[in-house]
């Protein structure tokens, strides 16, 4: 039984680490592959498991870009280290929308909206939106190329924007690359700051369901078990993601979104034939 479980967890990180940065809604995935692969765990665990794993994709981003994220950095230059510094200043503007407003909506998102339905819905929409708004920047070319160009103004709304993933199925980089491109960011831009907005926000969201985890039921609560299943399933998201987060900054040097969005109407689609048709037919 442990070991059926420990392959769940390492699927699951595998599923964790390559949707977290694929604007193909993470949690949705995550929500969907336990309609297959339930672990035998109390809903409480859960509920922060599938939060917590995503440190390990997180801490991904942390490896790949330490470097051009790091201000005190002596291979820097004194302007570099300034422009590194302005960098994270946007990201904190940026992230101030969903900090404030995530919290106090999130209980009363968490159960009515995390439903097959809202997933399915989210995926088919948005993957429509990546469509249509690829083919209209085949027409408009980007204002916004590099971190210097994109204002303070500019990456509060991308935050703004970034405030349509709480809904699962949005996808929270897809909602914060949507909204860069709206603003007229490049892809490489829109991509690389939805990559440094998930640092803090996932940090953020894994502190917060690990101290909620902890005042509802305690930390004695949790087995060692559970404790090797959260370090299994991060340690996989953060292997997974490594690759994940190459490949995806080179697909988009030669490609663009719009495989992404047909990707979410197909799977949207499936979610909706299996659940409204397939699984009343299985019974």
């Amino acid at each position: 039984m442990e070991l059926i479980e420990i392959l769940k967890v390492v699927i699951l990180g595998i599923i964790q680490g390559i949707t977290e940065w694929l604007p193909i809604s993470s949690t949705g995935h995550m929500i969907l592959a336990d309609t297959f692969l339930q672990l035998q765990q109390p809903k409480d665990f859960m509920d922060m498991f599938y939060v917590v794993i995503q440190l390990g994709s997180i801490l991904a981003v942390v490896v790949l870009y330490f470097n051009k994220l790091n201000p005190f950095s002596r291979a820097k230059s004194r302007a570099e280290r300034l422009s590194t510094f302005q960098l994270w200043f946007k990201v904190i503007v940026a992230i101030l929308p969903i900090g404030v407003i995530g919290l106090l909506v999130d209980d009363w998102v968490t159960e009515p909206f995390y439903t097959p339905t809202v997933i399915a819905i989210a995926l088919i929409f948005y993957g429509v939106l990546f469509i249509l708004l690829e083919k209209r920047n085949h027409r408009v070319k980007p204002r916004i190329r590099n971190f210097e160009q994109l204002s303070y103004r500019t990456a509060v709304c991308i935050g703004i924007l970034q405030l349509l993933a709480i809904i699962p199925g949005t996808s929270r980089s897809g909602s914060t690359i949507l909204g860069a491109m709206l603003l007229s960011c490049s892809r490489f831009v829109a991509t690389e700051f939805s990559f440094f907005m998930a640092i803090p926000v996932m940090f953020g969201a894994s502190g917060y369901k690990i101290l909620k985890f902890i005042l509802k039921t305690g930390l004695a609560s949790i087995t060692g078990f559970q404790w090797g299943l959260l370090l299994i399933g991060s340690l996989v998201a953060f292997v997974v993601s490594l690759f994940a987060i190459k490949f995806l900054m080179n697909f988009i040097r030669k490609h663009d979104f719009t495989a992404f969005g047909w990707y979410r109407i197909v799977l949207g689609a499936i979610v909706l034939a299996y659940f409204f048709l397939l699984k009343p037919m299985l019974g």
